[in-house]
């Protein structure tokens, strides 16, 4: 599970426009909890203080523990607006997490033990095709990660959702298909060698009784 983070914060008495770019200016951040069944709280954090939580790569699927008013709130992150050009957090969303609560997070999948895949040693790549995985977690055991292990994979194997024992706690989101996370193919110049050995049998097989215009020209 990813270790809980903790952000001070203060509560915002103004809203609007205005009073959001006055805060930037002082190097906050304007945010909002919400859920829980309980009115919208409108807040602020410090800049830096956020923007060392977002270094972190796992932001997004941690608990955050808002302290402000002399209380800590949990809460789950939920969008963090940026500046379209300097990339700066401009607006926070954070999620009231309740006693007992589950929520839906995106949780990144790490590959393990490529060395014992036959499938990689002989030269095949991992195709990746879900880097994250939509789970539904109780809201105290969020996975930091998912790790795949791909020992004994071949070329040609697929890694199913089916194929994968979830942590205590999550569950898949997405329940009506069996997905694929990833598959073990053969490398584009293996591809292309095969092609080329296709298209010269395919030549071999031309029946001998087929002349060109200019043989059949030549014959008269």
């Amino acid at each position: 599970m990813s270790d809980a983070l903790t952000l001070p914060a203060e509560t915002r008495d103004r809203a609007g426009k205005g009073a959001s770019r006055a805060l930037r200016r002082e190097g906050r951040v304007p945010a909002v909890i919400y859920g829980g069944k309980e009115a919208p709280t409108p807040i602020h954090v410090e800049e830096r203080l956020l923007v060392k939580q977002l270094g972190t790569g796992h932001f997004m699927n941690s608990i955050v523990e808002i302290e402000f008013g002399g209380k800590t709130l949990r809460t789950l992150p939920k969008d963090v607006a940026l500046h379209p050009v300097t990339d700066r957090p401009i607006h926070v969303d954070f999620l009231r997490l309740a006693k007992g609560a589950k929520v839906d997070v995106a949780v990144p999948v790490v590959f393990v033990n490529e060395e014992a895949s036959p499938g990689l040693k002989k030269g095949g790549v991992l195709n990746v095709v879900r880097h994250e995985l939509e789970l539904v977690c109780e809201a105290d055991k969020i996975p930091s990660e998912i790790e795949i292990d791909v020992t004994g994979l071949e070329v040609g194997d697929a890694i199913h959702i089916s194929h994968i024992t979830l942590p205590a706690g999550s569950e898949s989101a997405i329940t009506d298909r069996d997905f694929t996370i990833a598959t073990i193919v053969a490398p584009s110049a293996l591809k292309r060698a095969e092609a080329a050995e296709g298209e010269e049998a395919a030549a071999d097989e031309v029946p001998a009784t087929e002349q060109t215009e200019e043989e059949e020209a030549g014959e008269e």
